[in-house]
């Protein structure tokens, strides 16, 4: 009795890790399944079909993986079969390349490109489209230069569709001159193509940075979109200020030689400002209002980014720009028009 209960007891152990173990691979093997079938459905070739049978394909495999492992015995065929299919759906995941020779919709048909002369920057391409609704609109782009010597502001705009949690986020320069121009970092979307944030997780669209006039990005939002906007100034140092400005530029240049994808949470909006900002002035906390980025006011209060001498509340008030009329050709006076 004494030796056979040393023995029953290591015998539990061992089946209890066991099947803690078959816990844990189910666990990755389901993980596997939702990612796998995701991945098909938004990459697979042949249509809804052929996405649909490629994701069932897929979660039969998973499925019968997992029951293989609960029964007794080794994992036999079904367990080969999901191994191999799962080297095989790494593999094609790795061969599918950002592009930028695509069908694109209009307002992100054509890329940033950006000169550096001394403190001069010259724009091809800014954005400077007459909207009437969001799908009625002229389209054109322009060539601007810029003087960063005579670079005087940065505001943040939010723009909230979604709830309060969540906001498209841009910046906007400002020049002694009275002249605007805002950046914004966006999905470059194909021709027909709608925003997902899931398919923002599964390489469904490329990364492209626009420039833009306030009277284009701003009005077409608050306007046409009917989305609420916010217009923030944000205090930041001279330096800094010119040195964003130039990190906007870099990153357009690289993405005309070198295309990314978009990625809801790593290469989005909000992330690339802050990974910009943060090799500006380093240490920066990270913050879960960075993803929420509905939050940024908030956040960038408690880091003294925007005026403390008032409530933020006040500052939220003021920053709104309401819903806007169409506005003229001027893009001066439309950008005096945002500002109390």
């Amino acid at each position: 009795m004494l030796v056979d209960k040393p023995v029953r007891r290591a015998g539990r152990l061992r089946r209890g890790l066991v099947g803690v173990g078959r816990v844990l691979v189910t666990l990755l093997v389901a993980a596997s399944a939702l990612w796998g079938c995701l991945a098909l459905w938004y990459q697979a070739p042949g249509g809804v079909w052929g996405k649909g049978a490629a994701a069932a394909v897929w979660a039969a495999l998973c499925l019968g993986a997992a029951v293989a492992l609960w029964r007794a015995g080794p994992w036999r065929r079904a367990g080969w079969a999901y191994l191999i299919g799962l080297v095989l759906l790494a593999g094609w995941w790795q061969t599918l390349a950002p592009s930028n020779d695509r069908i694109w919709a209009d307002d992100v048909a054509k890329m940033l490109r950006g000169t550096v002369q001394g403190s001069t920057v010259t724009l091809e391409n800014v954005r400077n489209f007459d909207w009437r609704t969001d799908t009625d609109y002229t389209a054109r782009w322009e060539t601007r230069q810029y003087d960063l010597d005579k670079l005087v502001s940065v505001d943040m705009a939010l723009s909230y569709w979604a709830g309060p949690a969540i906001a498209h986020t841009l910046v906007s320069f400002g020049f002694s001159d009275g002249r605007h121009v805002v950046f914004s970092v966006e999905i470059r979307k194909e021709r027909g193509e709608q925003f997902s944030e899931i398919g923002g997780f599964f390489k469904q669209f490329e990364l492209s940075v626009v420039a833009a006039e306030e009277r284009d990005i701003l009005y077409v939002r608050a306007g046409p979109r009917g989305e609420s906007v916010y217009l923030y100034p944000v205090r930041m140092p001279e330096r800094a200020m010119r040195e964003l400005f130039l990190s906007y530029v870099n990153t357009a240049n690289a993405l005309v030689t070198t295309p990314r994808f978009y990625h809801t949470v790593t290469a989005n909006c909000t992330t690339l400002v802050y990974r910009m900002v943060n090799a500006i002035v380093p240490g920066l906390p990270l913050d879960l209002r960075i993803l929420l980025s509905g939050y940024l006011p908030e956040y960038l209060y408690d880091q003294g980014g925007l005026d403390t001498s008032v409530p933020l509340d006040v500052l939220r008030a003021r920053a709104s720009i309401g819903h806007q009329a169409p506005p003229g050709d001027d893009p001066l006076a439309f950008s005096r028009l945002i500002r109390p």
